[in-house]
């Protein structure tokens, strides 16, 4: 396995959730400690002021004790001040610095030890007051602080911290979706919209809008991008279609050339031998088209092939298909074909057609023919090849016979003029050749 597969890259809506649960629990917590280490120095100047506030009080009222030395006295005043106050020890002394009385706090229970030990980390140390008689000082009063409601204090600032934590995290997730709407919603737009225009080539996509400014400007640059490239496409479909076009047609006629021609019956014939169907080939020749040419010009000439290609063209069925092979030679595919008699029948018909007169651009009008040779598979051929070589070798023994004519392929005796769709007599093959050369003559006329 490829590390490629191993290694899955993070989402952008995962980077911008991290960052915005990373971003909000730092603040959190950096608040929670700064705002907590605050208020531990605020208690403990509160405790300091506080602890000299109880040590002035207790001075005036053991002032008489120390004076008289009277150690009951004094323990009484620490007694009753300690165990209303936060005083873990409490000592008189007297002016050789000897211990009047001392009272302390009973030491009960983990949360006393718990609370004393954050005490010795947090609190201020023992102070010492002076206790004045007159203007002289008698003695001290030395005073041990108690944190009693410090552990109180720490667990509300941390519960305090958690709330915040919670809150914030539900704010930042809430941000995420917000910028998950804002931001990451129109880059995944973007990137739909380019994954299906390189993987189906959907140029006429585009990408909706987006709220923020930078984005919509990357939008309609790639919208406008899309433009281009559609247009381009289009330029490149329409440049395909009309090489594909003159590379499958004649650029005078604009009918289909041989390629194209011979592709088609080799579809044609595969089809029709699975399906049991006729298929037939027409190959006409225009008659005396190189006199024309020489006659009347190359002009006139192009004029009767374009002239010819839309008579021919008129005579067939929707699916038919008719090619200029060169020249002056046309060939014909009837697909499908229900019966021979329906190949013959057309040819008569092209025959008949040509016996109007074409209008040339020199301002006269000629009279021209086509001769056909009609050749069906499976009845002539069995393969494309060989059938277009039948209808080929057809149209020339018509021409032998008589110009303007359509013979079948198979068939040596009959011949058919325009006129008619029935069989000819076999007479007309062996007309003289005085006669032949009278019919070639007529084949051409010309009117002002």
């Amino acid at each position: 396995m490829s590390t490629r597969k191993l290694f899955t890259r993070p989402t952008l809506d995962n980077v911008l959730r991290r960052a915005h649960l990373s971003v909000a629990l730092i603040a959190v917590v950096t608040a929670g400690i700064t705002l907590t280490a605050a208020g531990l120095f605020a208690v403990r100047v509160y405790s300091e002021q506080n602890l000299r506030l109880v040590a002035r009080s207790m001075s005036y009222t053991v002032e008489a004790a120390v004076v008289f030395s009277d150690a009951v006295a004094a323990r009484e005043a620490l007694v009753l001040i300690g165990a209303n106050e936060d005083i873990d020890e409490a000592e008189v002394r007297d002016i050789h610095d000897k211990i009047l009385a001392q009272w302390k706090r009973p030491k009960v229970g983990a949360r006393y030890q718990l609370e004393h030990a954050l005490g010795a980390w947090i609190m201020p140390a023992s102070l010492s007051f002076p206790i004045i008689h007159g203007d002289s000082e008698i003695g001290q009063i030395r005073l041990t602080p108690h944190s009693r409601g410090l552990l109180q204090f720490l667990l509300t600032g941390l519960a305090c911290v958690l709330v915040c934590l919670l809150v914030s995290t539900m704010v930042a997730v809430r941000l995420s979706r917000r910028m998950e709407t804002g931001i990451t919603g129109p880059l995944r737009n973007l990137a739909e919209i380019a994954h299906r225009v390189r993987r189906d080539r959907s140029f006429e996509l585009r990408v909706p809008p987006a709220e923020i400014a930078e984005l919509n400007q990357l939008n309609d640059d790639f919208n406008a991008l899309l433009d281009e490239l559609e247009a381009w496409q289009n330029h490149l479909q329409k440049e395909n279609a009309s090489l594909s076009h003159r590379a499958n047609h004649d650029s005078l006629t604009g009918l289909s050339n041989r390629a194209f021609l011979e592709t088609e019956l080799e579809r044609a014939v595969a089809e029709a031998s699975l399906s049991g169907s006729r298929v037939a080939v027409l190959f006409l020749d225009s008659d005396r088209f190189k006199e024309i040419n020489d006659t009347y010009g190359h002009a006139s000439g192009d004029e009767v092939l374009v002239t010819i290609a839309a008579r021919i063209k008129a005579q067939l069925r929707e699916g038919d298909l008719v090619a200029r092979l060169g020249g002056d030679e046309f060939a014909i595919l009837l697909k499908p074909l229900r019966s021979s008699n329906d190949a013959v029948v057309i040819a008569d018909k092209i025959i008949e057609d040509m016996h109007n007169p074409i209008p040339l651009p020199t301002g006269t009008t000629i009279v021209t023919s086509l001769t056909i040779g009609v050749a069906v598979f499976p009845d002539h051929a069995c393969d494309p090849a060989a059938l277009l070589g039948a209808a080929d070798e057809a149209m020339y023994r018509a021409k032998q016979t008589r110009r303007g004519t359509r013979q079948t392929a198979g068939n040596t005796d009959a011949v058919k003029t325009g006129g008619g769709t029935s069989g000819a007599d076999k007479s007309d093959a062996g007309k003289s050749d005085a006669g032949k050369s009278d019919a070639g003559k007529s084949e051409l006329t010309t009117g002002e």
